[in-house]
């Protein structure tokens, strides 16, 4: 396809997503960047339409990009402008700093995007799985019920609330607490393995099978703790958007979990999904704009926006491309920092 093209399909990509409106030869050929008649981009759409990049929703209307001719648009055309000092001064503004829990600092950047954007955000967060077990605590609340507190290096606490057939001395819960300080204190979430927490509950259960309950209960944390965190803000957004089916919006927000596995399946950068490419994604007039985010050496959650395929690219990808690469940064700590700038100097 020759540049004139590209250029009138980036064009009327660009119009309408700007007015919502199907886009016409005329419109298209009074833009300063298009020195052509109308004539000329009247057949150039034509065949843009015949090559599946353009359609006409209504005889003698003008045309409008099809999934293909966003996907053309995305890989190759779009060039999206850098933020504004006074953007990213918002945006870090709304984010935190490096004392900032990591937890806090992943809910602070998607309500951030949700806001700068009006669009629906995303985020996934593995963090935890990664941290490592700073404290765990077993406290009497009642006649024979405890609740475990299980904090992470990261910031994250999990509790657990566990009935006992007896109320414990403080013997007992002193043993507890001795064993659970030796066996788990500074043991990765990630190293936590089934066989290794059976081998746990079977050595308190020889002291007093009664305490095997709160090791269960420490195993179900351990587990939401190593399960992808999926958190949506402004999903009511998608709801008001006429552009998108309303019972395919109402099933994502019902069963919103299953995308965290198509936002795992993201690669590093900016990466574009489109509903019409991907039968995972029950939203079918939409697409998802994702980036990862890491800490340290390990991409630990991907962050993004949802809406219709007429969306903004131009200005949502430089949102979250900056937000994605901050939060890198305030996740790493110095020596990640220099071990990075020493790799990329040999």
């Amino acid at each position: 396809m020759d540049s004139r093209k590209l250029k009138i399909l980036s064009a009327v990509v660009d119009e309408y997503i700007r007015t919502g409106e199907p886009v016409s030869s005329k419109a298209i050929s009074k833009l300063e960047n298009i020195n052509v008649s109308p004539a000329t981009v009247r057949n150039d759409m034509a065949l843009l339409e015949q090559l599946g990049y353009l359609e006409q929703p209504h005889t003698s209307a003008g045309r409008i990009p099809t999934f293909l001719g966003y996907r053309l648009y995305i890989d190759e055309l779009i060039n999206p402008p850098d933020l504004s000092d006074y953007e990213k001064q918002r945006l870090d503004s709304m984010l935190g700093g490096k004392d900032t829990p990591e937890e806090l600092l992943i809910q602070n950047a998607v309500d951030a995007l949700a806001e700068v954007t009006q669009c629906t955000a995303v985020v996934t967060n593995s963090v935890p799985k990664f941290s490592v077990i700073s404290k765990v605590e077993v406290i009497p609340t009642g006649k024979r019920l405890y609740v475990i507190l299980l904090i992470t290096s990261n910031g994250s606490i999990k509790n657990k609330a566990c009935r006992l057939e007896f109320d414990l001395d403080n013997e007992q819960l002193e043993f507890f607490r001795h064993y659970i300080e030796e066996h788990l204190n500074g043991i990765s979430v990630e190293e936590l393995s089934e066989e290794m927490l059976e081998k746990m509950v079977t050595a308190v259960s020889a002291y007093m099978v009664s305490l095997s309950p709160l090791v269960l209960g420490i195993c179900e944390l351990s587990e939401d703790l190593r399960q992808q965190e999926l958190k949506v803000s402004g999903s009511e957004k998608l709801l008001s958007c006429d552009e998108l089916d309303k019972m395919e919006v109402v099933k994502f927000i019902e069963h919103k979990n299953g995308l965290a596995d198509l936002l795992e399946e993201t690669f590093s950068g900016i990466q574009v999904k489109f509903g019409a490419e991907n039968n995972n994604f029950v939203i079918g007039n939409s697409s998802l704009i994702v980036s990862k985010y890491r800490k340290g050496n390990k991409d630990v959650g991907s962050l993004g926006v949802i809406g219709p395929m007429r969306v903004n690219y131009k200005k949502i990808i430089p949102y979250i491309e900056y937000l994605t690469q901050k939060i890198s940064y305030l996740m790493s700590d110095d020596e990640d920092i220099i071990n990075k700038d020493t790799q990329a100097d040999t």
